[in-house]
């Protein structure tokens, strides 16, 4: 069920070099979102009438609050770094499909890189058990604090070894050899199919979580279609799409070199 709401900004500021915080107040779709899903954020500007999707980072149900997490990359996203706290913004959501959470499983791994990093907080805050993260960035990597603050073990990872392990993510989690049950994951597509394939290696199942350019972020486009594997097709695949069947599929469903 989407929901619109004209959302208060509480907050608005940015934690990294064009990565904003912001948090909004939305009860009614703060009540009905869970780890995974994300919400579309209209500018309010009629040249850019199309919503941008941005993930939900952190849910607060109590206070009806939603923390969101964004990376100024285009005309949109930069119109939302400009916001104040006390502005109303108009938010349709949650949209998608979030994270099947077993918490018969004990020992979690996630894995995120980048942007997608932000959605695996309220993911982790909802894990029960041992949980190990690995952070990904080119060079300065977010959140980490965060993680840890929830009590998991974190492990960084970056391109030019500024920061923690010289390397990527995959690498860090073929250097440490987690344990877990489940692997949780988003970031870039190229970082989603070597974790896929790295948890397929190790025998532990993975949840991805795709990022893909959305129109209209309510499945009434295809824009963000993908190819997953259907033995019943013709073809062994059909198309799914993003923002309404996922963001977040098995990653042993995905053909990733399509």
């Amino acid at each position: 069920m989407k929901l619109v709401e004209f959302a208060e900004i509480i907050e608005n500021r940015p934690i990294a070099d064009k990565i904003y915080l912001m948090k909004i107040t939305c009860p009614k779709i703060a009540a009905l979102s869970a780890a995974g899903q994300f919400v579309e954020l209209y500018t309010g500007l009629g040249e850019r009438i199309l919503p941008r999707p941005i993930s939900i980072s952190e849910i607060d149900a109590i206070k009806g609050e939603l923390t969101l997490i964004y990376q100024v990359v285009g005309n949109g996203t930069e119109c939302f770094s400009r916001k104040n706290k006390g502005d109303l913004i108009k938010v349709l959501g949650p949209c998608g499909n979030g994270f099947k959470i077993n918490n018969e499983i004990k020992k979690h791994i996630i894995a995120g890189g980048g942007i997608g990093v932000p959605p695996l907080v309220e993911l982790c805050k909802n894990l029960e058990g041992d949980v190990s993260v690995f952070i990904g960035a080119k060079s300065s990597p977010i959140l980490a604090e965060k993680f840890e603050s929830l009590g998991a073990k974190v492990y960084v990872a970056s391109d030019d070894g500024s920061a923690g392990f010289k390397g990527n993510v995959v690498e860090l989690m073929d250097k440490m050899k987690p344990e877990g049950g489940m692997i949780y994951s988003c970031g870039p597509k190229i970082m989603l199919k070597f974790v896929a394939e790295w948890g397929e290696k190790n025998g532990i199942p993975v949840q991805v979580s795709m990022e893909e350019r959305m129109a209209c972020g309510i499945g009434a486009c295809v824009g963000c279609a993908i190819k997953i594997k259907d033995s019943e097709s013709e073809n062994g695949w059909k198309h799914l799409k993003v923002c309404k069947d996922g963001p977040v599929f098995m990653g042993s469903e995905v053909l990733w070199n399509e």
